[in-house]
């Protein structure tokens, strides 16, 4: 057996071990905390942190009954300790505010039974710089029964916490971007959606814009596929959603009728490999009303083998699309009377000239008696009068016929693909809806002199044009002759 000589070389070796440790040790006796929750036992105590909790004294009462054995040359370093007087003398210093929390976990799980204790806490130099310290203790083997060894580490992870911090903060910042930007932002994976595209390319699809011409369920599935991960407070907003469940739960709602020719360019797009894309879109909210957006997709960096990050920025381009169509229909509109102008006249016979289809009948139309209305009863009273001209005549219409206001009481019909008798249905139906209309305006009447022409196919319309108007002017001589004798 081992002579004295070697039981003293072995217990220097663990002296030195222990000194000369990289990481700050605490040998501590933790006899007098076990003779404490002993007597707790006794007096009936079976939650220790119950107890505490009725007098957080008692927490201080516990740190009390520990005595610092020793501890090594790295203790004495992290906490700026000259000695081991000194650090033991101002363990006041080192333990306090936040320790005392922390120091109740160790104490429950020495109270439940355990042999060892981790906790992450705050000391303090005694220099007075703050410390975050993992600490881990293990009653030693043999000390079981008193608790008299208990070994201590306390690792320094300040700067691993100062850098979890940073990355807490930046985190919280980056969310904060996310959630207060003033365009939509929808976080998405597409993960799914690219395996389905792999599928058809593994399959021997190449033309893919024909594929999904002659397979659009195979763009509604794709669309299915889409996952929507988070959206941000601006996106429910814009689409009137309460709440990012409700929303997620009404999709299909949102993203229907015209959302589909867009999302099959989309995925044409991406079949290409295009991973950065934008386009106008139309979307709807949960009221069912429409969202015109400018949409711009991302396939996040590191993210383009898998396509499971996608970010989608949506702009409200509604205001913009209807500022933008108003601004068409004045392009091609009368503002007075809502018809079709002189613009989009001469254009659309220009069009009919080279597609037709032919036949093609023109109804030239003049409203009677403007001038004598704006002579007597003034010009407010004329524009009510070509109002009403207006409400009769785009009443008659139905694709593809348009009518047009080509002058100041002058109006002009197209009919595409309608013959003589069509014409004359169409005339027959204008002067019923006349009578209909003078008898909910009582006052001035309105009435149309109209004469209609039809062209056949190699035939020029305005040929047909000069035909109707000879006509209308011929009705319209009438009409005032007719009147004229009337006065008599």
């Amino acid at each position: 057996m081992p002579n004295s000589s070697s039981r003293r070389s072995t217990a220097d070796d663990d002296s030195e071990m222990f000194d000369l440790a990289p990481v700050a040790l605490w040998l501590e006796d933790f006899s007098g905390v076990k003779a404490l929750f002993e007597a707790w036992r006794e007096q009936g105590v079976t939650d220790l942190r119950a107890h505490i909790g009725e007098d957080v004294r008692r927490i201080a009462e516990c740190a009390s009954r520990i005595r610092v054995i020793k501890v090594n040359q790295k203790a004495l370093s992290l906490f700026e300790a000259a000695d081991f007087s000194s650090l033991t003398d101002n363990l006041s210093t080192v333990f306090r505010d936040d320790m005392l929390k922390t120091h109740l976990e160790e104490l429950c799980q020495l109270w439940s039974g355990q042999p060892h204790f981790t906790s992450q806490t705050v000391n303090y130099t005694l220099g007075g710089r703050r410390l975050d310290i993992l600490l881990k203790g293990k009653i030693l083997p043999g000390h079981e029964e008193r608790w008299d060894r208990v070994l201590v580490s306390t690792e320094d992870i300040t700067e691993l916490e100062n850098a979890r911090h940073r990355v807490t903060a930046a985190e919280q910042h980056v969310r904060g971007l996310f959630e207060h930007s003033p365009v939509s932002l929808w976080v998405e994976d597409f993960s799914a959606v690219k395996r389905l595209l792999d599928e058809a390319r593994a399959a021997g699809i190449t033309d893919f814009r024909t594929f999904t011409d002659v397979h659009p369920e195979f763009v509604e599935r794709c669309m299915a596929e889409i996952h929507v991960i988070d959206v941000n407070r601006h996106t429910l907003e814009m689409f009137a959603a309460p709440d990012k469940k409700t929303l997620l739960s009404r999709l299909p709602e949102v993203f229907r009728d015209d959302m589909r020719p867009h999302f099959r360019e989309q995925l044409i797009d991406l079949w290409d490999g295009k991973l950065f894309q934008q386009r106008e879109v139309l979307n709807y909210s949960l009221e069912a009303n429409e969202v015109h957006v400018h949409l711009q997709f991302s396939v996040l960096p590191g993210h383009e083998r898998t396509w499971d990050l996608v970010l989608v920025a949506l702009t409200d381009i509604t205001a913009r699309k209807k500022a933008e169509a108003y601004l068409e229909f004045l392009g091609k509109h009368d503002v007075l009377t809502k018809l079709r102008n002189r613009s989009f006249y001469v254009d659309e016979l220009n069009r009919l000239e080279r597609k037709g289809p032919f036949p093609v009948t023109v109804i030239m139309a003049d409203l009677n008696g403007l001038k004598r209305v704006n002579d007597q009863l003034g010009h407010a009273a004329g524009d009510a009068l070509l109002r009403r001209a207006g409400e009769v005549l785009a009443k008659a219409m139905e694709t593809p016929f348009n009518a047009a206001r080509i002058g100041g009481d002058e109006f002009a019909i197209l009919l595409p693909g309608t013959d003589e008798r069509g014409g004359a249905a169409m005339i027959e139906t204008i002067r019923q809806l006349v009578d209909l209309n003078n008898q909910f305006y009582p006052g001035s009447p309105i009435s149309f002199s109209m004469g209609a022409a039809t062209v056949q196919r190699g035939e020029r319309i305005e040929e047909g044009v000069q035909r109707a108007d000879l006509l209308m002017y011929d009705e319209k001589r009438a009409h005032y002759t007719s009147q004229e004798a009337g006065s008599k």
